[in-house]
């Protein structure tokens, strides 16, 4: 499988939940999570114009002259969100778009956003190459890396996997 956003978001957030879902073993259609997320989704391209694009084997939330929109539900894992975004600003620039990345979080139980900025530096390109090399690497093992125990496994489309 050819690196994408959702996979290095999972490289960030857990290793074994990149190795399970680059390998094909998908158990998100099971989660409330992300079926929360796909309806948030659902609801901005109603609100919107500019919807998800797709470009080779991304989807971008939303594009504007000045910003690629990535928007997630809960900024719990803030920095895997960070490298999805540096990831998808990667992939434009290699087609000649430049854009800052622009991070909304649509907390359920807050009134307002939290909207984070973000931009592809010399050096978080050099580092980005690194994580996408780790991750091809990770990819090609033949079992994956032995599972995390945290707040966050609880939330997860995989817990159920990872338990047993």
């Amino acid at each position: 499988m050819k690196v994408n956003g959702t996979l290095v978001n999972y490289y960030f957030h857990c290793k074994r939940q990149c190795w399970l879902h680059g390998n094909r073993i998908n158990l998100e259609s099971n989660s409330e999570d992300v079926k929360i997320g796909k309806a948030l989704h659902e609801i901005r391209a109603e609100e919107s114009e500019s919807t998800e694009i797709s470009i080779e084997n991304i989807r971008l939330d939303k594009i504007t002259k000045d910003y690629l929109v990535e928007v997630k539900k809960s900024d719990a894992d803030y920095e895997a969100v960070k490298w999805q975004v540096l990831f998808y600003l990667k992939v434009l620039k290699d087609k000649g778009i430049e854009r800052r990345g622009k991070i909304e979080f649509i907390e359920k139980k807050k009134a307002e956003r939290k909207i984070y900025y973000e931009d592809l530096t010399q050096e978080r390109e050099k580092e980005l190459e690194e994580v996408i090399r780790a991750i091809e690497t990770l990819l090609e093992t033949p079992f994956p890396p032995e599972r995390e125990t945290g707040k966050k496994c609880r939330q997860c489309a995989y817990f159920d996997y990872c338990v047993l």
